[in-house]
C-alpha cells in the first residue's frame, strides 16, 4: 500500500511544476478520451494499448510522459461492452426511464500516472484540474468504470475514495482492495485473488496432486495468490517442491534458471499465477528445450491467453487446466460490433487506430497514389469486419467484457434505485432522498453497496461488505482444435457461495489431459500407502515424501494414506491384507473336530481294556493268579484304570464352570487311587516275603487292611489337597486372547497354579515312592514276582509324566489340553499293560501256570522237563 500511496505522490508531482513567482500550482491535463453527453456520466479506464516504453530521465528537465504502444484488439473489446451496455440502457424503458447515461472513457496504457490523470480528468470534469471541486455542472459523475490491472487500480481508488466515488473494476483482483478501510469506494465484478488461490488449493486437491511445483510472478499479483494457495495447499497435505519468481523485466538468466529448475523436478503438476507478457518467454523456453509431460494449472490472468495457445505456439500447454474468468453471452453485441465504422463513430479516437491495426493500412488526409510511404495501403472504410479473422470479433469466450458489461448495469441499477426513492421514506438525513440531476459522490454509493439484481442469463449480481462480488469462475481445459489450435472447454466450475461439498463441480469425462490421455496424471512424492500399511515421513524432506510401511502385528489402517495404524479391539484380528478386524477363530478342543474324535476314540477304546480285564479277573477270581496280592485291590485298580481314560471326555468340548471344576480334580483324584492302589500292591509285596521269614514281626501287616489303608489314605491326600484348591482358588473358565495371534482359546484358568502342581506333585511322590519300592522288591525270589511288572509300570508312568511337563507348558491352546489327554492314556494304558497283561497272558495263554505251586515256584513246568 505504501507503493501506491507513493504512486499517487509521484504523479502529483508529475503534475505540478515549477512557476517563475514563487510557489507552485497544477499543471494542465493532456487526455486523450472520448466523450458523450448525458444526464449522468459514467466514467471508464481501459488499457486500450497493452504496451508502453518509459522515456530516460536525467532529473534535470521535465520527464515526458510514457508512450503507449502495441494496440490492444481484446482490452477494446471491453472499452465497447462498456458503450454497448449504456445504449442498451438507454434503450430499455424499465431501467432508468427518462435518464440518459453518457460516458467519458480513458486510456489508462496500464501505467500509473496515466490511470490518475484519467481520474483527475473525469472528476474534475475538464483539463484543467482543480482539486475538490467538478468543473461540468451539466452531469454529476456516477462511478468509474476501471482500472483491468491492479497495480493501475489501487492509486486510483486511493484518489477516488477520498471523495467517495464509486469504483467499479473489471479485472483488478488484488485481495488489498477489499480493505475497505483503505479502499472505502471499491468494488468489483472479478473475484479476488485471495478465492482463486483457495480454488486452485481445491482443484489440486480433487485430482490427488500432492507434489506440485509454483511459478509466480515476482509482484504482488504473482505472490498474493501463492501465499493463499500454499496455506490452503498446506492445510490439504499438498507439499511444495519449489516456487520460482517469474521476473517482471525480462531476464535471460532468470529465465534460464526457472526452466532448469523445472526440467529437474519431479513434480508433474505446476501451478503457475502469472500474467501471460510476463510468462511468455518462460514458457517458450520450456518449449525450446522440449520439455513435456507436465500439467500446467492456471490462474485466471492466462489461462484464456489467446497469446499463448493460438498458431500452434506451445503445443506442450495442450491439456492444461485452470481457472477462467466466468464466461457470458451478451445478446446482440456481435452484431453492434460489425456495425462498428470510423465514419459512423465520428467521437471514438480509437476507431481509426483500431481499424489500421485490423485491416494493416493507414488513414490519410492527402489524395495521393494507392500506398502510403511506409509501404500501407491506405485505408478507404470500405474494408468489411465480417471477413475480418479477429479477437475483436471474437464473442465465444466473453469473460472480462461480459465482467464490464455487469458493472455498467451495477451502476444503472443502483441508479435506478436512486431515481426510485419515494421522497420521506429516503436513505438519508431526515429520509430525504438524491436528485438524480445533482447528486453527490457518497449517495450513490449508498446504493452501490446494496445494488442486487439478476442479469438476461439468470445470474444474480450483487457486492459483499468488502465490496466483491460471488466467486464464480470457470474451469477451462486447453484441447486441441482440428487447426492445430487451442480451444478453452469448460470443463467444471467453482462457486464460493455454494454449499460446502458443492462449490467444486468437475465434468472428468470431458478433460482432455497431456498426451490426449483420459484418465488424469499423477504428481506425487511418494505413491499411496494402501489399507494395511502406514506412511513414514522421510527425515528431512517434505511430508508428501514418505515410505510406506507395513502394520505391526495386532493393527490395522483401513484407509489410504494413514498416519498410524490402529490396534484391533481385544476379540478381534487383523486380516491377511490388514485392513480391517475381523472375529478372532474361537478355539478350544471340541469332539467335533479330528483332534478331538481321534483322542475319544482312544480314550473309549483304553477305557474298555480294563473294564474287559476286570471281566476277566472276575470269571477267574477263584483262581491263584488272580487272587494273588489283594484281588480286591486288583478290582479297585482296574476299576480307576477305567475311569482314568473317561476322564479325558471332561477335557473335550467347549470349557464351562462345572468341567473346569471337575477336569483335574477328578484327573488327579483318580489317577491318586490308581497309583495308591499300585503302592498298596507294592507294599503288599514286600511284607508278604518279609513275613514270610521266621520270626519276622511283619506276619501282623499280612493281610487286606495295610493296603487296603495305604490306598484310601493315598486317596484321601489327593482329594484334600483338591478341596483346599477348590475352596480357595477354584479353576474357572476365560476367554485367553493374548498367547495366540489371531485366536480366542476358550480354556480353564487353574486359578492357582500352586494347587494345580502341588496336585500333580503328590502324584508323583506317589508314584516315586511306589517305583523305589517295586525296584527294591524286584529280585524277592517267587515265580510272579508282581514287584518287576510295577517297577515298569512306575517307570512309565514317571517318565510319561515327567515329559508331560515341558510339553504342557510350550504349547497352548487346544493343544495343551491334547498334551494333557495324551499323558493321561499313556500313564493308563502303561500302568495297565506293565501290571495286568502279564497276568491276561496266563489266564488265557497259559492256563498250566495258573496254580499255586507255580506262584511258590514249586511247579514250573519248565523245572520238570529239565
Amino acid at each position: 500500500m505504501n507503493k501506491c500511496l507513493s504512486a499517487a505522490f509521484v504523479m502529483f508531482s508529475l503534475l505540478m511544476y515549477n512557476s517563475a513567482t514563487p510557489g507552485c500550482h497544477l499543471g494542465k491535463l493532456q487526455p486523450e478520451g472520448v466523450q458523450i453527453g448525458g444526464d449522468v456520466i459514467i466514467g471508464g479506464t481501459f488499457l486500450v494499448h497493452d504496451n508502453k516504453i518509459f522515456p530516460e530521465r536525467n532529473f534535470t528537465n521535465y520527464p515526458e510522459p510514457a508512450q503507449c504502444q502495441s494496440f490492444s484488439f481484446r482490452t477494446y473489446r471491453w472499452l465497447h461492452s462498456m458503450v454497448y451496455a449504456i445504449n442498451e440502457i438507454n434503450g430499455n424503458p424499465n431501467l432508468l426511464p427518462n435518464v440518459t447515461l453518457g460516458y467519458s472513457l480513458y486510456d489508462s496504457c496500464d501505467v500509473i500516472p496515466r490511470g490518475i490523470e484519467g481520474v483527475m480528468w473525469l472528476v474534475s470534469g475538464q483539463d484543467e484540474v482543480v482539486p475538490n471541486y467538478r468543473c461540468n455542472t451539466k452531469a454529476p459523475l456516477a462511478a468509474v468504470i476501471g482500472d483491468g490491472a491492479s497495480s493501475v487500480s489501487i492509486p486510483m481508488a486511493i484518489l477516488l475514495g477520498i471523495y467517495r466515488y464509486p469504483q467499479i473494476s473489471y479485472f483488478a483482483t488484488a485481495p488489498a482492495l477489499s480493505n475497505k478501510h483503505e479502499f472505502p469506494s471499491f468494488f468489483r465484478t472479478i473475484p479476488t485473488d485471495m478465492v482463486q488461490g483457495i480454488g486452485l488449493a481445491q482443484l489440486v486437491n480433487y485430482f490427488g496432486w500432492s507434489w506440485v511445483g509454483i511459478l509466480t510472478d515476482d509482484d504482488d499479483y504473482g505472490q498474493g495468490i501463492a501465499t493463499v494457495f500454499m496455506k490452503e495447499a498446506q492445510a490439504s497435505g499438498i507439499c511444495v517442491e519449489f516456487l520460482e519468481r517469474v521476473p517482471i523485466l525480462y531476464s535471460e538468466e532468470r529465465t534460464r534458471h526457472i526452466v532448469e529448475v523445472i526440467k529437474a523436478s519431479t513434480v508433474n503438476a505446476i501451478a503457475v499465477f502469472s500474467w501471460e507478457a510476463y510468462l511468455y518467454p518462460v514458457i517458450k523456453e520450456i518449449d525450446r528445450q522440449n520439455i513435456t509431460g507436465k500439467i500446467w494449472i492456471g490462474s485466471e490472468s492466462w489461462s484464456s491467453s489467446p497469446v499463448l495457445s493460438k498458431n500452434q505456439i506451445f503445443k506442450m500447454l495442450t491439456g492444461s487446466i485452470g481457472f477462467a474468468i466466468h464466461r457470458g453471452d451478451i445478446p446482440g453485441f456481435k452484431e453492434y460490433l460489425l456495425s462498428i465504422h470510423p465514419f459512423k463513430s465520428a467521437n471514438d479516437i480509437y476507431v481509426k487506430l483500431f481499424w489500421e491495426e485490423a485491416f494493416n493500412c493507414k488513414w490519410t488526409t492527402s489524395i495521393g497514389g494507392p500506398e502510403a510511404e511506409n509501404g500501407q495501403k491506405l485505408c478507404n472504410g470500405k474494408e468489411e469486419l465480417a471477413k475480418l479473422d479477429n479477437i475483436f470479433l471474437d464473442v465465444t469466450n466473453l469473460r472480462m467484457t461480459y465482467n464490464t458489461y455487469n458493472a455498467i448495469y451495477a451502476v444503472a441499477h443502483a441508479l435506478h434505485d436512486l431515481n426510485s426513492c419515494i421522497p420521506g421514506k429516503g436513505p438519508f438525513k431526515e429520509q430525504t432522498c438524491a436528485n438524480i440531476a445533482d447528486f453527490e459522490p457518497w449517495q450513490i454509493l449508498h446504493y452501490m453497496k446494496n445494488v442486487h439484481f439478476k442479469t438476461q442469463a439468470g445470474e444474480e449480481i450483487y457486492f459483499d461488505e468488502n465490496g466483491d462480488p460471488p466467486a464464480l469462475y470457470d474451469i477451462v481445459n486447453w484441447q486441441p482444435t482440428p487447426s492445430g489450435d487451442i480451444q478453452y472447454v469448460k470443463v467444471g466450475s467453482f462457486d464460493s457461495s455454494a454449499p460446502t461439498g458443492k462449490k467444486l463441480i468437475l465434468n472428468e469425462d470431458t478433460i482432455i489431459w497431456p498426451g490426449g490421455r483420459k484418465e488424469a496424471p499423477r504428481s506425487v512424492c511418494s505413491e499411496s500407502c494402501l489399507p494395511g500399511w502406514r506412511k513414514a515421513t522421510r527425515r528431512g524432506q517434505p511430508l508428501c515424501c514418505f515410505d510406506c510401511i507395513a502394520c505391526s502385528e495386532g493393527e490395522i489402517s483401513n484407509q489410504t494414506d494413514s498416519t498410524e495404524c490402529l490396534p484391533c479391539p481385544d476379540d478381534q484380528w487383523p486380516n491377511d491384507q490388514r485392513d480391517t478386524c475381523i472375529p478372532k477363530i474361537v478355539e478350544f478342543l471340541s469332539f467335533d473336530e479330528p483332534l478331538g474324535i481321534v483322542l475319544s476314540i482312544m480314550s473309549m477304546l483304553i477305557s474298555l481294556v480294563p473294564k474287559s480285564i476286570l471281566g476277566l479277573f472276575l470269571w477267574y477270581r477263584h483262581t491263584p493268579i488272580v487272587k494273588a496280592n489283594n484281588r480286591q485291590l486288583s478290582y479297585v485298580l482296574l476299576g480307576a484304570l477305567t475311569l482314568c481314560p473317561l476322564c479325558s471326555f471332561i477335557f473335550i468340548g467347549k470349557p464351562s464352570s462345572a468341567s473346569c471344576i471337575l477336569r483335574q480334580t477328578t484327573f488327579g483324584i483318580i489317577f491318586a487311587l490308581s497309583v495308591s492302589c499300585v503302592l498298596a500292591k507294592t507294599v503288599m509285596v514286600i511284607i508278604a516275603f518279609k513275613a514270610s521269614k521266621p520270626g519276622s514281626n511283619l506276619r501282623k501287616w499280612v493281610g487286606s487292611r495295610l493296603p487296603n489303608a495305604v490306598a484310601c489314605l493315598g486317596t484321601l491326600i489327593q482329594a484334600g489337597i483338591c478341596a483346599v484348591w477348590l475352596g480357595y482358588a477354584p479353576p474357572f473358565p476365560q476367554n485367553n486372547m493374548n498367547s495366540q495371534v489371531g485366536k480366542i482359546i476358550l480354556e480353564c484358568n487353574e486359578g492357582s497354579s500352586l494347587a494345580f502342581w502341588c496336585m500333580m506333585g503328590y502324584m508323583g511322590v506317589l508314584a516315586i515312592i511306589s517305583f523305589m519300592m517295586a525296584f527294591l522288591a524286584r529280585k524277592l525270589p517267587d515265580s510272579f514276582n508282581e514287584a518287576k511288572f510295577i517297577t515298569f509300570s512306575m517307570l512309565v508312568f514317571v517318565s510319561v509324566w515327567l515329559s508331560f511337563i515341558p510339553a504342557y507348558l510350550s504349547t497352548r491352546g487346544k493343544y495343551m489340553v491334547a498334551v494333557e489327554i495324551f499323558a493321561i492314556l499313556s500313564s493308563s494304558a502303561g500302568l495297565l499293560a506293565c501290571i495286568f497283561f502279564p497276568k491276561c497272558y496266563i489266564i488265557l495263554l497259559k492256563p498250566d501256570r495258573n496254580t499255586r505251586d507255580f506262584l511258590m515256584g514249586k511247579g514250573d513246568p519248565a523245572n520238570k522237563k529239565n
